[in-house]
């Protein structure tokens, strides 16, 4: 099969910075180990939350947050939070050159969650039926309950002024979220994103995952971020930024209906088809695959058939979700940084990558991404 247009449709998104937490450790350089492994480090005893059920646990290990973040401020933020701010500060870090302080103004934030921290909402929720009326809730356990404070945290932190959101979409949460960045950059509302997904491991998200049986069995529920800065070509090359990433094209799509799952290998072809369109590659041009769903019970065999029923059986696969864990929300931004973290250590002869991703709740979705001319720089800034 052949190319299925002769031009990008959509502007490329350029990817010049990447901040990852995950079970495999911070960085790139351990994502790429990790991968290259086939597993993470087993974390210590001490990393994973009390009251969690007998199943595999797959935790960040040692996260020091005050050696990235320093220690003021940073003892009452939940998890996911916390997360997101060190994969956020590695991102910015990493920058070449750095990010200026006018620049910071035309910056904005993107975040994709499945429920922000659902162990601070659930916290806050016990206190109205454990603490005496009229309901004296712990007023200090409340700002971590909203979904949108990992976001607003991160504007405060880093001193970023442009737009702000964040992202609920369950599995696409973080697909969602590299969708809204090309959009705000692509209408002119900014001209970078900092943009990605978080997911934490709580004793709530481990036992909500054993009691609905929704992982195969061995799989481990995971955590983790991945954070990217996401910038327009124009904002790259007036900074003078290599480029670790290009995305050429987001889509999702839904299937609705009473049985979402039963049409979900379609709608994940039409995604992956419509994307290489707008991309301006064909199915030829896909080298490798990064899947989401491998560890979801039911999902793996649809989410394979959507992928080769338009580039079939040859593009290799990165396979995320063996090594960290079920990350759900955080899934497809640690499936984009393994395939940037693989591309560093090995840049490619030409050719695409796809990012697909497919949840219980009848989604899908897709993105194309291209490594750089040349491969990318291999840089990271340590600590």
């Amino acid at each position: 099969m052949t190319g299925l247009a002769t031009r990008t449709v959509v502007e490329p998104l350029m990817i010049t910075g990447c901040g990852v937490v995950s079970a495999a450790g911070i960085g790139l350089d351990a994502l790429a180990d990790a991968i290259g492994a086939g597993r993470a480090d087993q974390p210590a005893a001490s990393a994973f939350p009390e009251d969690a059920p007998p199943i595999p646990l797959a935790a960040v290990p040692d996260l020091k947050v005050a050696e990235h973040l320093g220690a003021k401020g940073t003892r009452h933020l939940d998890r996911t939070t916390l997360l997101a701010l060190v994969a956020c500060n590695r991102a910015l870090a990493g920058l070449v050159p750095a990010l200026p302080e006018p620049d910071r103004a035309r910056t904005g934030v993107a975040i994709g969650t499945s429920t922000g921290s659902i162990r601070s909402s659930s916290e806050f929720s016990r206190e109205t039926l454990v603490q005496a009326l009229p309901y004296l809730v712990r007023a200090n356990l409340f700002p971590n309950s909203v979904m949108n404070c990992c976001a607003a945290r991160i504007a405060i932190v880093n001193g970023i002024r442009g737009v702000n959101a964040t992202l609920a979409g369950g599995q696409l949460s973080s697909l969602a979220a590299l969708r809204y960045a090309r959009n705000v950059i692509d209408r002119g509302h900014a001209d970078r994103v900092l943009a990605g997904g978080v997911e934490e491991l709580s004793a709530q998200s481990a036992w909500a995952w054993h009691l609905a049986r929704g992982l195969s069995p061995g799989t481990a529920v995971g955590e983790g971020c991945a954070v990217f800065v996401a910038e327009s070509r124009r904002a790259a090359d007036r900074a003078g930024r290599p480029v670790l990433a290009e995305v050429l094209a987001c889509e999702v799509r839904s299937t609705g209906g009473d049985d979402p799952r039963h049409q979900l290998s379609t709608a994940l072809a039409g995604c992956v088809e419509r994307a290489l369109r707008r991309s301006g590659v064909g199915p030829d041009d896909v080298r490798e695959v990064a899947p989401g769903a491998t560890g979801q019970r039911g999902l793996r065999a649809l989410e394979r058939r959507g992928v080769r029923a338009v580039v079939g059986g040859r593009p290799g696969e990165v396979r995320v979700a063996p090594v960290l864990g079920e990350t759900f929300s955080a899934g497809g931004a640690l499936q984009l940084a393994a395939l940037i973290a693989g591309w560093r250590r090995r840049p490619p002869a030409g050719g695409v990558a796809l990012v697909t991703s497919v949840g219980h709740d009848g989604t899908a979705g897709c993105l194309v991404v291209r490594p750089p001319a040349g491969g990318a720089e291999r840089r990271e800034v340590r600590r």
